[in-house]
């Protein structure tokens, strides 16, 4: 074990959370474990290695897919607040456990450890959520235009959701989904990325221990892991009625057609390419706070990141000085280490992506105003680590249109009216966050009209990343059109129903229409 995991506790958060052994298997909820082949997961934040874990066979699958569809047949005839009682459990547990999972979560993904424990606590709200909502999966009844009849419609629990989630929130959106579709009487089958294998094992073993203690099917919740390739197995699985895909626009694209050739269904949060725009009324220190942590936070390896700061060209100088300024400030380290404001990226693969933007931005003409690089030397040894960079640029640029997932701040410069910058912000395919600073309630207003963002959200004063579980979570265009977490997201999970009941001794037809036999 490394002297950062030492010095952390990694090894007792690991003990913590149930993983005890280095060859850590594909489970179901009990001792099944995988005979695939061993994936490694190393640490962003030293380049050691913390665990192999054993991916999922085409055999495996099988079985974890059998385990599953008969789990589904008990745990949609439990009553819903029973299955809410159930979800409040696992809340708990988290609980216990936000400190070692949080912590698993900063080691093995990257981020802050204060970012790893507000994912667990993300999952801890979501299940409060849910556990609510138990009580409240409503339909709608609706007058019959036939004598004698009622007309209602209910939800029904749809069956297995596939999940397939991404590393830079290795657990919480696994979470968002799992709690509504547990809710709403679905078992889940998770495919974590393989890139942070072990968040998703410390998930399952937290999950089938509640459900060992209530006496539930282990098949509930089903985890599987390895590359596309076991998730190729899900989106062309008949037996899976909805696929949850988390990813990049690439990965979206393929997983939503191989799941509309079944006519299944997809729930699909895919790239962002997120803006905040600065108006003369905007007020300066909320700007600088704003966008430095959407730019930073995670070290840019959110989907709500902030990629583009949009600001009017009276304010251009003062804005780009002061967060150039907040930039200097900025302490690159161990994210374990609560002094530091921004971790590694998660492997060099993301560097090399991270590097490459940065040359592509410099050569379509853009100016660097604050350099980036990787970062060498002590502390540094995994080759992860790399400065946050700023540069100007024209929002028409190949590199801007497309979202790098790494600390890269683009600032672009409007003139004229908000409509301008509201244009700019919109010129991009991706349609996930957006949001803008300013004390006018007019432009305010322009920005959230159904003329303004093309975004699925939208917020007035505070910057781009971060989201609350009350909210639908998603977004529009090729960010692929799914919703999560809040609201009335839960509809997804279920089938929606529509029953007519004739309580006379006739039968009347619709329409009128005269039917004599």
């Amino acid at each position: 074990m490394s002297k950062i995991a030492a010095d952390f506790g990694i090894q007792d958060a690991l003990k913590a959370l149930g993983i005890k052994e280095i060859n850590e298997g594909t489970s179901t909820g009990s001792n099944h474990f995988s005979s695939g082949e061993i994936i490694s997961s190393f640490s962003p934040v030293d380049g050691s290695l913390i665990a192999k874990v054993k991916t999922t066979s085409k055999e495996d699958y099988e079985k974890v897919m059998s385990t599953a569809t008969t789990a589904f047949k008990d745990w949609r005839t439990k009553p819903a607040p029973q299955r809410g009682e159930i979800v409040r459990q696992f809340g708990d547990k988290l609980r216990e456990l936000k400190e070692p999972l949080g912590k698993l979560v900063s080691y093995e993904m990257g981020k802050s450890y204060q970012e790893g424990l507000g994912e667990v606590q993300e999952m801890i709200d979501i299940c409060d959520f849910a556990v609510g909502l138990s009580r409240q999966l409503h339909g709608l009844t609706m007058h019959s235009e036939r004598p004698g009849h009622r007309m209602y419609e209910q939800y029904h629990s749809l069956g297995v959701v596939g999940i397939i989630s991404a590393f830079n929130f290795p657990v919480a959106v696994w979470a968002w989904n799992t709690a509504l579709a547990w809710i709403c009487g679905d078992v889940c089958v998770w495919k974590p990325s393989e890139k942070t294998p072990l968040c998703g094992v410390a998930c399952q073993n937290i999950a089938a221990e509640v459900f060992k203690a209530n006496n539930l099917p282990e098949g509930i919740s089903c985890l599987i892991n390895g590359d596309y390739k076991i998730g190729e197995l899900m989106t062309h699985d008949n037996r899976i009625p909805l696929v949850s895909a988390t990813g990049s626009i690439r990965m979206g694209k393929i997983v939503a057609q191989a799941v509309a050739a079944r006519l299944g269904k997809s729930l699909l949060e895919l790239g962002g390419n997120n803006a905040i725009i600065v108006t003369p009324d905007a007020d300066l220190k909320m700007t600088v706070i704003g966008a430095v942590f959407g730019a930073v936070g995670t070290a840019g390896q959110r989907c709500t990141s902030t990629r583009r700061l949009i600001i009017h060209e009276s304010m251009y100088d003062k804005v780009k000085d002061a967060v150039v300024d907040a930039y200097q400030q900025l302490r690159i380290g161990n994210p374990l280490d609560e002094n530091n404001h921004v971790g590694p990226l998660i492997d060099t693969d993301a560097v090399a992506h991270y590097k490459n933007a940065l040359e592509k931005v410099v050569k379509e003409g853009g100016k660097l105003i604050v350099e980036g690089g990787v970062l060498e030397g002590e502390g540094y040894e995994s080759g992860c680590y790399v400065k946050p960079a700023i540069a100007e640029a024209e929002n028409d640029f190949e590199i801007v249109q497309h979202e790098t997932f790494a600390p890269v701040l683009y600032l672009l410069k409007y003139s004229g009216d908000v409509e301008n910058a509201i244009a700019i912000q919109n010129g991009v395919v991706q349609g996930l966050s957006s949001a803008i600073m300013t004390n006018n309630l007019r432009e305010a207003e322009r920005f959230l009209s159904a003329w303004g963002s093309d975004c699925g959200i939208a917020n007035v004063n505070i910057g781009t990343s971060g989201a609350e579980i009350g909210g639908a979570f998603g977004g529009e265009k090729e960010t692929g059109g799914g919703r999560e977490s809040g609201s009335d997201a839960w509809k997804v999970y279920m089938r929606r129903q529509t029953n007519t009941i004739n309580f006379t001794t006739e039968l009347p037809l619709a329409q009128g229409i005269k039917f004599d036999l």
